[in-house]
């Protein structure tokens, strides 16, 4: 993987990794060079940008800046209030910081979370926390889901002519609207952190569990590693992109062609506030595919399994298939923060994160 560019970080040069830019209104009207330079996208790297600064973006772009106020105004609340929500499910409710594992060894994540799923959105009386929960709010919600969804849908569907698919191996066929499945936005809020002296620090690697991920980010942070490497190195926000990266999901209805990104968050600077959008967009809950193990499964059986090991103490995520986290892509070597050790902690049970959640009947 080329680059040409560095940033200094925890005291070394490390790269920033070039991507490929995928135009929104080219993949509308599915032209021919667009969906080839798109397949090659997925195939050789399982990431790009989308650029939206066009007549048929910007609105997404929009909408991006509305969800980014609704954050602020969850976030800055009480964590009592935010725990009455509670992890309803999965892909529905709060995490609180160090639900999960840090991407230090021996330490949790630096980061809190909201999740509101595409079916929930829906309801009559959706599942909101009630200090965003008014009119205007829910539109707001409403908006950012579904023009992620319009977004991620006209990606798939490009991939699929691009493939030369056609009636039900399509992509989109395993995504049908009308169809119960764990898509998701997810509004994460990254505490200030520093990784020599906090316990809770950025986002462990790993694959998404997704078919496609939509990710708005305004702020360094994110690393990818790309497939053939030994290093992770830093994705540079880009104004008005989204960046795009290939699920667990979508890599299996593939079978195995297209690669998953593996990537992790990690603190550039310490002092700030990170926040970043992703829309998780996955197959419908009884699609059938096989994993990375060979199994026969269903999407919502990967999901669930898969979240579960997100939670996990380190000592049973080393003992669980790779393929968990990974999605089943390989690497050549561990490449965590080279040299820096922190103080040993107790891990975070996962009973202990569970007893905040809410239960709903």
């Amino acid at each position: 993987m080329a680059t040409s560019k560095t940033v200094q970080w925890n005291g070394k040069e490390v790269p920033v990794y070039e991507m490929q830019t995928i135009n929104f209104s080219a993949l509308l009207s599915q032209e021919p060079a667009e969906l080839e330079k798109l397949v090659r996208c997925c195939q050789d790297e399982g990431y790009f940008y989308l650029d939206l600064n066009t007549v048929d973006g910007r609105r997404f772009i929009d909408d991006h800046q509305e969800t980014l106020k609704l954050m602020h105004h969850f976030f800055d609340a009480p964590l009592e209030v935010k725990n009455e929500y509670g992890l309803i499910s999965p892909h529905l409710g709060y995490e609180p910081v160090g639900s999960r594992n840090g991407v230090l060894e021996n330490t949790r994540d630096g980061y809190e979370m909201v999740k509101v799923s595409r079916d929930e959105i829906q309801r009559d009386s959706p599942h909101i926390p009630r200090n965003i929960k008014n009119s205007s709010d829910i539109k707001i919600l409403e908006n950012a889901i579904a023009g992620n969804n319009i977004m991620s849908k006209a990606i798939l569907s490009a991939l699929s002519t691009g493939l030369g698919l056609t009636g039900a191996t399509r992509f989109e066929n395993l995504h049908r609207n009308t169809r119960p499945s764990t898509s998701t936005l997810a509004m994460m809020h990254y505490i200030p952190s520093d990784p020599v002296t906090d316990h809770n620090v950025g986002h462990q690697k790993h694959t998404d569990i997704s078919s496609l991920t939509v990710l708005f980010t305004e702020q360094w942070g994110l690393q990818i590693r790309p497939p053939g490497t030994k290093q992770f190195g830093f994705v540079e926000p880009k104004k008005g992109t989204a960046i795009i990266n290939v699920g667990d999901s979508l890599r299996f209805a593939s079978e195995h062609v297209f690669q998953s990104c593996i990537h992790r968050v990690v603190p550039f600077d310490c002092t700030e506030h990170r926040y970043s959008v992703a829309y998780f967009l996955r197959a419908e809950d009884d699609t059938m595919f096989t994993d990375s193990e060979g199994r026969y499964v269903t999407s919502r059986q990967w999901h669930d399994e898969k979240f579960m090991a997100f939670l996990a103490s380190p000592m049973d995520q080393a003992a669980a298939p790779s393929s968990l986290l990974l999605g089943g892509m390989k690497e050549d070597e561990t490449d965590v923060y080279g040299t820096l050790k922190l103080p040993k902690m107790e891990p975070v049970a996962v009973n202990d994160i569970k007893k905040t959640a809410v239960e709903v009947h």
